[in-house]
C-alpha cells in the first residue's frame, strides 16, 4: 500500500509541474482536466505525508528509548512514542480508507421517497414519523429540505411522500436508509393494547444531471391537474400539478407543491432522472458481481433492514447487527451514531473485497 501511495504522490507532483508548462497553461481545457485530478488527490497525498513525518517522528524515538543512556529522558520518549504510535495506525487506517474507489454520487442531493406498506393506516402514520425523522437529520446537518409530493391519510398519516435534502454529501449518509423499515408498537387506533408489526420504505435516490440521463420527449406523458391540500381538497384554481408516466419503464412522478406548472414539472423531472439513474446503477451492480446481499447501501428494497420496537425502546439495524436505544430521539433524526455505524462497516467489507493491506 505505501508504494501504491508513493506513486499517486509522484503523480501528484508531475501534475503541478505540468501546471508550468506553457503549453499546458494555455489550454483551458487541459488546465481544468489538471486542476480537478490535483484536488481530487489533494487529501490523500497530505495524508501520506503526514504519516511519512509521523513515521519518520516513531523511528528517531524508538532510537532514543533505546540508546539513551538518561532514564529520565527514555521515559519522556516512551510517553511520545506510544503516542506516535497511535498516530501511525491512526494514519494509515485513514489512507487505507481513503485508497477505496469513491461513490460518484457521494456529494449529491438526494431525493427521498417514503412509502407506507404493511399495515394500513398504521403504517402511514410510521411513514410520517420516519419523514420527520429524516426532516430533523437534515435540520441538524444545516441541510434543505423541500417537499416534492405528498398523499395524505386522514390520520396525519402518509400513504407517500418524496421530498429533496439538498446539503454537500447529503448522499453519502442517506444512501444506507434505502430498505425495508418495520415498526413494533401498540398502533393508536388499538383498544385492547395490541402490537402490531406494520412497515414502511424508503428509497434514496441521488440527484442527477440531464447529461446523466437522457429522457426522450416522446416517452414521456405528461397530464395536468389541481394540486390538492390534506383531505383531497382543491387548493388552486389554476391547474399547476404535474404527473408524468414513463412509457418505456412505466415509472410515475408526480409534483404539486410548487407554485407553478413548470416549476413542478422541472422538479417532476429531476426525480425522474433520479429514478432511471438508479435502476441503470442497479443493473450494471447486478451485471458487474453477484454482489454481496449483505453489502450496506445497495437499496435492495426487499430486505427488512431495521426493525423499531417500541415496547422495549429498541432500534435494530439487521445488515450489522446493531441495537440502539432511546426511539424518541431516534425518531427526532438522532442517527447519526448508527449511519456511522455502517460507513465503518461498509468501508471495512469494501477493504476486505479490494484486498487493501
Amino acid at each position: 500500500m505505501l508504494d501504491k501511495l508513493a506513486s499517486i504522490e509522484q503523480h501528484y507532483e508531475e501534475l503541478h509541474n505540468l501546471m508550468a508548462d506553457p503549453a499546458v497553461s494555455s489550454n483551458a481545457t487541459r488546465l481544468r482536466e489538471i486542476t480537478r485530478e490535483i484536488s481530487g488527490l489533494e487529501e490523500i497525498v497530505a495524508k501520506f505525508r503526514e504519516y511519512q513525518t509521523t513515521h519518520t517522528a516513531l523511528e528517531q524515538t524508538r532510537a532514543i528509548v533505546h540508546d539513551e543512556p538518561d532514564e529520565e529522558l527514555r521515559a519522556m520518549a516512551r510517553e511520545e512514542m506510544a503516542k506516535l504510535e497511535a498516530d501511525e495506525s491512526r494514519l494509515f487506517q485513514e489512507m487505507r480508507i481513503l485508497l477505496l474507489p469513491k461513490d460518484s454520487r457521494d456529494d449529491r442531493d438526494v431525493f427521498v421517497e417514503i412509502r407506507g406498506g404493511a399495515g394500513g393506516d398504521e403504517a402511514a402514520l410510521f411513514a410520517a414519523d420516519l419523514y420527520r425523522m429524516y426532516t430533523r437529520y437534515a435540520e441538524d446537518k444545516g441541510w434543505k429540505v423541500e417537499l416534492v409530493d405528498e398523499n395524505r391519510t386522514g390520520l396525519k398519516g402518509f400513504k407517500e411522500v418524496v421530498f429533496e435534502i439538498r446539503g454537500k454529501g447529503a448522499f453519502s449518509r442517506m444512501k444506507y436508509e434505502s430498505g425495508v423499515h418495520r415498526v413494533q408498537r401498540v398502533p393508536q387506533t388499538e383498544a385492547q393494547g395490541r402490537i402490531h408489526t406494520s412497515t414502511a420504505t424508503v428509497a434514496v435516490l441521488a440527484e442527477v444531471d440531464e447529461v446523466d440521463v437522457q429522457v426522450k420527449p416522446d416517452e414521456i406523458k405528461v397530464d395536468i391537474f389541481h394540486a390538492s391540500g390534506h383531505g383531497g381538497q382543491n387548493v388552486q384554481k389554476v391547474a399547476t400539478a404535474v404527473r408524468l408516466t414513463h412509457l418505456p419503464t412505466g415509472i410515475v412522478v408526480t409534483c404539486q407543491d410548487q407554485r407553478s406548472q413548470l416549476q413542478n414539472k422541472i422538479r417532476a423531472m429531476g426525480v425522474l432522472r433520479a429514478r432511471l439513474y438508479e435502476i441503470e446503477v442497479e443493473k450494471q451492480q447486478r451485471e458487474q458481481t453477484e454482489a454481496r446481499r449483505s453489502q450496506v447501501g445497495s437499496g435492495e428494497r426487499s430486505e427488512k433492514i431495521r426493525t423499531y420496537n417500541f415496547p422495549q425502546d429498541r432500534l435494530t439495524d439487521h445488515r450489522i447487527g446493531m441495537s440502539i436505544h432511546n426511539l424518541p430521539k431516534i425518531l427526532d433524526g438522532a442517527i447519526d451514531a448508527l449511519i456511522d455505524a455502517l460507513i465503518l462497516d461498509d468501508q471495512a467489507a469494501k477493504l476486505k473485497a479490494a484486498g487493501v493491506s
